[in-house]
């Protein structure tokens, strides 16, 4: 039966000897220890740290990319878009850790992830630096921050480029590009915390339908981005941390990009619906869009690493979902025959070229194409979504372990560090550790970002246990 176990960590109400019911299976996996109480036995995790010297956080995730065990497991939140933390979480975070008082900026508008700054990386032990596009989801840089008061009262940094309404309903209506006299492309339902994007397709014309509507925004890369992406991964290179870019260019058919909330005036297919449609009756129209973006993505990406060379060690590539909760998008033969030519020719390229490891995002029950993700050249998944159909953490890493880095899964955002326990929170993670961490090749996230009312206490609950794993002190 299992064993009953009191949860080790900080001196808090939340984590003070709280019981935990931990399973046969995981117990197995660890060692044991005289406990202070007679008849108790404490956990121990597996710890790497033994077995390898005490690495640097960019020797850290270099060594898991390899996949090779590190001293320990490498932490990622804020280093992507689809790895980051709501921004009222990061605000609570910092209170938690009784950091200077101030704004938390928002980075990333449409999904209102927070900014995480160097002493919050430092209290939560992040071994990633990200790189991102001098471009948010909706066109405007970030710069010149300005204060905004969301709609349950909490007060954050948006660039001043962040221009909006309130519409009869309450709802925030975004801007693209800031440009007040174009339609708005984002609306945030009055008391959310994140924007959906406002479909603005225009009638269809059959006869007059041209790919290059569907490339606008895949354009060869100015010199003024070159030097954004020169300067920011410098930067991120001198933090010691691993880096990760995202350089953009390369996601063939994301549907959160096709509707297109960067433009001020979307042309082409831009429905989501009709999206879809269209992969399957336009396959041509498609083929024609992914072959001139892939043509541009290569050249552009050959001027990147001119710019950026080995300062970058993983680039995110691509975040098209084909998973859904229990099924997927398209048939394995679809993706094969519409999407894998192009990713296979962008990896192909960035491994002749470089030393950069490849990230491909994508939600949902994706075990069925994970074979073609690998032989289509991707080194990197994410988010590992293991409470979708046919995801189990033991089969994804028993099948495919030793071939692929599994980038999250570390927790399972729906149900259990929204909603659970901290106990329960503790036993989720140390499983997933006990599982993905064998052999290297896992670099700890969530499962995509920590929504907003995630509690906090849930949170160091999900650090606390890493730690644990790692033989590290609590936070």
């Amino acid at each position: 039966m299992p064993a009953v176990l009191p949860v080790v960590g900080r001196s808090a109400s939340f984590l003070r000897c709280a019981p935990l019911l931990v399973s046969d299976s995981v117990m197995s996996s660890f060692a044991t220890r005289s406990s202070p109480s007679p008849g108790v036995v404490w956990p121990r995790p597996r710890r790497i740290a033994r077995l390898n010297p005490v690495m640097t956080p960019r020797q850290r995730l270099q060594a898991v990319l390899r996949l090779q065990e590190p001293d320990r497991i490498p932490i990622d939140f804020g280093g992507t878009s689809v790895t980051g933390i709501h921004v009222s979480c990061v605000a609570a975070l910092r209170d938690y850790f009784g950091l200077e008082k101030r704004l938390v900026k928002v980075h990333e508008p449409y999904q209102m992830l927070g900014w995480i700054d160097e002493d919050l990386k430092e209290a939560m032990g992040i071994d990633t630096e990200g790189v991102f596009p001098p471009r948010t989801m909706f066109g405007y840089p970030n710069r010149a921050w300005k204060p905004w008061r969301m709609d349950d009262g909490l007060e954050v940094l948006m660039s001043e480029d962040f221009r909006f309404v309130k519409d009869a309903n309450g709802d925030t209506l975004v801007f693209p590009q800031g440009d007040t006299s174009a339609p708005p492309s984002g609306r945030m339902p009055k008391g959310g915390y994140f924007f959906d994007t406002i479909v603005r397709q225009p009638p269809i014309d059959e006869d007059h339908l041209n790919p290059e509507d569907n490339l606008e925004e895949f354009q060869p890369i100015s010199p003024d981005d070159l030097d954004h992406f020169q300067r920011a991964a410098a930067e991120a290179s001198a933090t010691g941390r691993g880096v990760i870019a995202s350089f953009g260019g390369t996601a063939f058919g994301d549907i959160a990009l096709v509707p297109g909330p960067f433009l001020k005036h979307p042309k082409g297919i831009r429905d989501v619906a009709e999206w879809y449609i269209s992969t399957r009756s336009r396959r041509d129209y498609i083929h024609k869009v992914f072959e001139r973006q892939c043509e541009i993505a290569l050249a552009n990406l050959e001027k990147i690493h001119a710019m950026v060379g080995d300062n970058v060690d993983a680039v995110f590539v691509c975040g098209t979902d084909f998973g859904t909760q229990k099924s997927a998008f398209c048939s394995v033969e679809t993706f094969r025959e519409l999407y894998f030519p192009y990713y296979k020719r962008v990896n192909d390229w960035i491994h002749a070229h470089t030393p950069w490891k490849t990230f491909k995002h994508s939600c949902g029950s994706v075990a069925r194409f994970i074979p073609s993700f690998i032989e289509a050249g991707f080194d990197i998944l994410n988010p590992v979504q293991c409470s979708a159909a046919d995801m189990e953490a033991e089969r994804l890493k028993a099948a495919y372990g030793d071939r692929l880095v599994f980038w999250g899964g570390g927790v399972d955002t729906q149900t259990v560090l929204p909603f659970g326990t901290p106990a329960e929170v503790r036993a989720q993670v140390l499983e997933r550790c006990r599982v993905f961490a064998r052999g290297g090749g896992f670099v700890f996230n969530t499962i995509h970002n920590i929504q907003a009312r995630t509690p906090a206490e849930n949170i160091i609950a999900m650090l606390n246990a890493v730690r644990e794993f790692n033989g590290q002190p609590c936070v």
